[in-house]
């Protein structure tokens, strides 16, 4: 009887489980049918968030698995995409879009622009002179992208500079205005989070 009664307590707690697991498994796989569906779209941004909750949800099953793969081919993938459109010559506008400023009223009291210019493997930045186009290169930073803390993070415009500020990337779909938000720091201690007051940037491409 007793033995009756200890099989019946076990039963009795092992159905929420069970519940909780078979919810977990039938989240993810709706995350994962929805992710093919945008990456046979080739919506890339948002099969790779999609694929991301998938391996986030239960990494070791086989669907968790093939997931983070996905991840790590979209996430070259993404950056090839990025790069192609960052490649090149950027002027820097201020911390507002460049639609939202007065570039003439802008342009007026300054004697120099600030430009970026951005390859496959490094970030320069120069000052030139606006009355003698003269460009003084100011520094140079290896392009690192950042992957977050762990290799699951389905983050792919993330650049860290060697100073450690993370900052995020993000180019109009027209490749003529660039964002770029410090998001994080990261040090010896670890990597923190911005989450307010967070420096921002914005740059028009131009041609040199």
């Amino acid at each position: 009887m007793k033995k009756l009664y200890f099989l019946i307590v076990i039963l009795l707690l092992s159905i929420p489980i069970f519940a909780q697991n078979n919810s977990k498994i039938t989240f993810q796989k709706n995350r994962y049918e929805l992710a093919v569906s945008y990456f046979k779209k080739a919506d890339f941004k948002k099969a790779i968030d999609l694929y991301y909750i998938a391996a986030r949800v239960i990494p070791e099953n086989e669907i968790g698995i093939a997931s983070l793969k996905k991840v790590d081919s979209l996430r070259v993938i993404l950056r090839e995409r990025l790069l192609d459109q960052a490649l090149g010559t950027w002027k820097k506008v201020g911390n507002k879009p460049g639609w939202a400023v007065d570039q003439a009223s802008i342009n007026a009291g300054k004697t120099s622009d600030k430009l970026v210019e951005i390859n496959k493997t490094q970030i320069l930045y120069f000052e030139k002179n606006k009355k003698t186009q003269e460009k003084k290169l100011i520094k140079t930073e290896d392009l690192v992208y950042y992957n977050g803390e762990n290799s699951e993070d389905a983050s792919f415009s993330n650049v860290i500079l060697s100073d450690g500020n993370i900052w995020h990337c993000s180019i109009n779909d027209s490749s003529n205005e660039m964002h770029v938000i410090n998001v994080a720091k990261k040090d010896e201690n670890g990597t923190e989070e911005i989450k307010s007051d967070n420096q921002e940037r914005f740059y028009i491409k131009v041609d040199e």
